[in-house]
């Protein structure tokens, strides 16, 4: 009956790797993964597998943790998109809960099946195709979220399961087997009945995070929104007031007229050209887009911040809400950055244009002497610092639905934010 102990434990490695690749984030496309993946830990499940047969199973379980556990966090880490603790939490996870599996059913055959391997290779056989299933069901997608939008809060988390990992290892091999230790049983069902408390207070944790996170995005949105309403308002109020005036303007041209008072009238056109100009908000034909422009020109004025605003496109169809949501929150992390600084070094410009075949936006504010950050980094949001970061991911997301990119970098004591649409997203021929 031996086959079926060795069989088991090639049928527990087996899914070891697949229950990782269910909540691991790698750099490459799927196919190269899964191809690296089967070429890779098949000769490391081959090389374990060999010693196994020369050097027996209580010599290699000694050994796993050098033989496969350490060359194949060395192999998944050097694919991995995420690195350090989130890397860290999701390999432990997936080894110390496919150990912790392998060492239940040890118990169970032992006291159980009478050490037959009968019943552990019967058990393996369901309990590990149940946990995939009930992680693919309830833990892979929100983790995966989490895993792509949390920047902080890992190293506790990683350092937890990695210590249960090797308390596990420990416990149920050292110095040899748990079933040739009897008086330690007590001492391993305990430490198997922790590791489920502990890892449901991970897990419940997580979870709070991810809600933490969905409610910050809904709550900028609805920031975003409100941002824009008023800004449309503000839009709508503003033509009013200017028809309104006009109707002035216009009786106080035709009576100079009437008068042949030419000169009079032109001065008077010219003063009133002044006070319909850009304050009065016309900053693009696009009404919606026009409308966050003059919201944050109002803005800045109010912060006494030195901005200048270069706009060049027309009245054609464009995808406003995204366009705006990328707008009001770049132009949000900029207010927020501007307002810890001195009055004299507030300043900010805007540019709104087509580049060939893109339509480009950057927004270069200043920022603290001791931010600095390379191009394909995202800032952590630090609201109390008043910094940036907090809609960036909203932004990087809006670009993406586009399928254009979003890129932010310091450069001579500025924060530069780059994004660049291309046309055919929206419409063909947008190209002024």
């Amino acid at each position: 009956m031996i086959i079926l102990r060795d069989l088991s434990i090639f049928w527990a490695m087996f899914h070891v790797i697949f229950l990782f690749l269910m909540l691991f984030r790698s750099r490459f496309t799927r196919r190269k993964t899964m191809v690296a993946a089967v070429v890779g830990m098949g000769a490391l499940m081959a090389a374990n597998g060999v010693g196994l047969v020369l050097f027996g199973i209580d010599a290699i379980a000694k050994l796993f943790l050098f033989t496969c556990s350490v060359p194949s966090f060395i192999f998944f880490y050097v694919m991995s998109a995420d690195k350090r603790f989130r890397f860290l939490l999701s390999f432990c996870l997936a080894d110390s809960t496919c150990l912790w599996v392998m060492a239940v059913t040890t118990l169970m055959d032992y006291y159980l099946g009478g050490g037959s391997y009968v019943l552990m290779f019967v058990s393996r056989l369901i309990a590990f195709p149940l946990l995939e299933y009930l992680a693919w069901r309830y833990l892979r997608k929100p983790y995966l979220e989490l895993q792509k939008e949390v920047e902080k809060g890992w190293g506790t988390f990683a350092g937890m399961t990695m210590l249960y990992y090797i308390l596990l290892v420990i416990v149920v091999q050292f110095p040899t087997n748990i079933t040739e230790r009897p008086e330690d049983t007590f001492l391993c069902v305990l430490v198997l009945v922790l590791m489920l408390f502990n890892y449901a207070a991970i897990f419940t944790a997580l979870y709070r995070q991810l809600l933490v996170y969905r409610e910050q995005q809904r709550a900028r949105s609805l920031l975003e929104q409100k941002n824009m309403l008023e800004a449309q308002l503000e839009n709508q109020q503003r033509i009013r007031k200017m028809k309104h005036d006009m109707k002035g303007y216009t009786a106080t041209l035709s009576g100079l007229l009437t008068d042949g008072k030419t000169e009079e009238a032109l001065t008077y056109l010219k003063g009133a050209e002044g006070q319909m100009g850009v304050q009065r908000g016309q900053f693009c034909e696009n009404p919606y887009i026009n409308a966050v422009f003059i919201h944050y020109a109002e803005k800045f004025e109010e912060m006494e911040i030195d901005y200048r605003m270069e706009v060049q496109i027309g009245g054609e169809d464009l995808p406003y809400m995204d366009l705006c949501s990328i707008l009001t929150n770049g132009l949000e992390n900029a207010c927020d950055a501007l307002m810890g600084l001195e009055t004299e070094k507030r300043e900010v410009s805007v540019r709104m244009k087509y580049n060939r075949d893109h339509l480009v936006m950057r927004i270069r504010n200043k920022c603290r002497e001791d931010l600095h950050m390379e191009q394909g980094t995202l800032p952590v949001t630090d609201k109390e610092g008043s910094e940036h970061g907090f809609g960036m991911i909203t932004i990087k997301e809006a670009a993406q639905r586009l399928n254009g990119e979003m890129f932010c970098y310091t450069e001579d004591g500025n924060f530069v934010l780059d994004v660049m649409i291309p046309c055919s997203s929206f419409q063909s021929g947008a190209v002024q």
